[in-house]
């Protein structure tokens, strides 16, 4: 009896072997992130350039890419918007802004950006809203996205 007990248990092993397998892969692909929020502030071109590079690269590598921009940033989303290219794509944060958007991400700016700027909505590119805070908290304080800030 206690051989027909091994034979069982090996046997209950290898069948549920590729179950296990399965399960480790799963819970490997739960490391990535599938939203994230990406919080800009800066007015460096440089770093708003990497905020939309990553952001760009995170919504290729298929992540759902919201964006807030606050302060200077707010700028990339105006239709006047003249940024400085950067090397080596030479192209300007504003035009990735654009790529994301074409691609499915979104963007807002700042409740306080357009009361505290010379522009209105109408100002802003096509596809881009005005966040509120009550939304931008709630996604702040969702443990299912991760937030970035630059």
């Amino acid at each position: 009896m206690t051989n027909m007990l091994k034979l069982f248990t090996l046997a209950l092993l290898i069948a549920l072997a590729p179950m296990h397998a399965m399960a480790s892969n799963h819970s490997n692909k739960g490391n990535n992130v599938d939203e994230v929020l990406v919080i800009l502030s800066s007015d460096s071109t440089q770093t708003q350039g990497m905020a939309m590079v990553l952001s760009n690269t995170m919504a290729e590598q298929g992540a759902r890419v919201n964006v807030l921009l606050c302060d200077e940033a707010g700028d990339l989303a105006l239709k006047s918007y003249e940024g400085e290219a950067l090397a080596p794509r030479n192209v300007t944060p504003g035009q990735m802004l654009r790529g994301l958007l074409k691609a499915g991400g979104t963007a807002k700016v700042c409740a306080l950006y357009l009361p505290n700027s010379d522009h209105a909505k109408d100002d802003l590119i096509e596809g881009v809203g005005v966040a509120m805070p009550p939304e931008m908290a709630g996604q702040m304080l969702d443990r299912k996205i991760r937030t970035f800030t630059f």
